[in-house]
């Protein structure tokens, strides 16, 4: 199995509560020494089970069982660990795009998962500025959400893995990632790629940082090479987003995503465009860069989110 399958995540998932259920049967119940009636959250089953999304497959797989966090039990659906997995990856998403990606639309779903979730201590929500200042609700992990995701393998190895608002004022702008990734995503998959992997700039900043600690400026072409990226005015640029994954013909290929808003001026969108990233930008908001990128003559497609 390639070790970029997003499939493992899940079948790992799955399996651990496939030996879970092989216990439950034999003992009659589960074992109280790990967690006794009290310690194991239940939530009331739904009537119907929840739609979830997976890259561009939507399924009604409502499989529930045991996962552990120390000594501390869970019940969650496959919904509910989807949710915690991409919060994870992506450290802060807005409830208004987990609906849209993550649930197919289904947002009431979504809501309830959330709050299920939240009275677990699995996640939280706060309140940002969002566009022209107005209050928008986003989500993270809390510790113990990290740990839950941590302690079950319920991402690739490798796989970062974040937690809690770290910076308010940049929240309203990594909440944009997720759909950020999503649209690229779309494209990878329309041309047949598979497998994909998400890595955001936080890990590629921290990995050329420690090189450049390492081995020292000057070697910031080699450092460059070595990540995929360029050298542009004696910087290295990284991408908000890196999606890793396999080609048709197997071979590992990536795009890096940059969110560019009206904020960027002439240098800093023509760096990224020197860089070699896909640009996307809020709606209504294109035509104003592609004028920036004509005073540098620059030409570039700038996608809409």
């Amino acid at each position: 199995m390639s070790r970029l399958d997003p499939l493992h995540e899940r079948q790992d998932y799955l399996d651990a509560i496939a030996a879970d259920r092989e216990r439950f049967d034999d003992a009659g119940e589960l074992s109280r020494e790990r967690t006794g009636p009290a310690q194991v959250p239940r939530v009331q089953e739904r009537s119907e089970p929840p739609v979830f999304r997976h890259g561009n497959r939507v399924g009604g797989l409502d499989a529930r069982g045991p996962i552990y966090d120390r000594d501390h039990g869970y019940r969650l659906r496959q919904s509910e660990i989807r949710t915690i997995v991409d919060l994870g990856k992506f450290r802060v998403v807005a409830p208004e795009d987990l609906a849209r990606f993550a649930y197919a639309g289904h947002r009431s779903e979504m809501q309830e998962d959330v709050r299920d979730l939240m009275r677990h201590g699995l996640l939280r929500n706060g309140i940002f500025a969002g566009p022209e200042n107005t209050p928008r609700e986003l989500l993270t992990l809390t510790e113990r959400g990290h740990r839950l995701v941590r302690a079950n393998r319920l991402v690739l190895s490798g796989q970062a893995i974040y937690s809690g608002f770290v910076k308010p004022r940049d929240a309203n702008h990594d909440a944009n990632l997720y759909p950020l990734y999503h649209k690229g995503l779309a494209r990878i998959l329309a041309e047949g790629g598979r497998n994909p992997r998400v890595i955001l700039d936080f890990e590629l900043k921290g990995k050329i940082n420690r090189d450049i600690a390492r081995i020292g400026r000057d070697a910031r072409p080699e450092i460059a090479r070595s990540h995929g990226l360029r050298v542009v005015r004696g910087h290295i640029p990284v991408p908000d987003v890196r999606i890793e994954y396999e080609k048709p013909d197997g071979q590992i290929a990536r795009v890096d995503l940059e969110l560019v808003t009206e904020h960027y001026r002439g240098r800093s969108l023509a760096d990224k465009v020197k860089a070699g990233f896909a640009l996307y930008t809020p709606r209504g908001e294109a035509d104003r860069l592609r004028r920036v990128l004509d005073v540098q003559e620059l030409t570039a497609e700038i996608l809409s989110l």
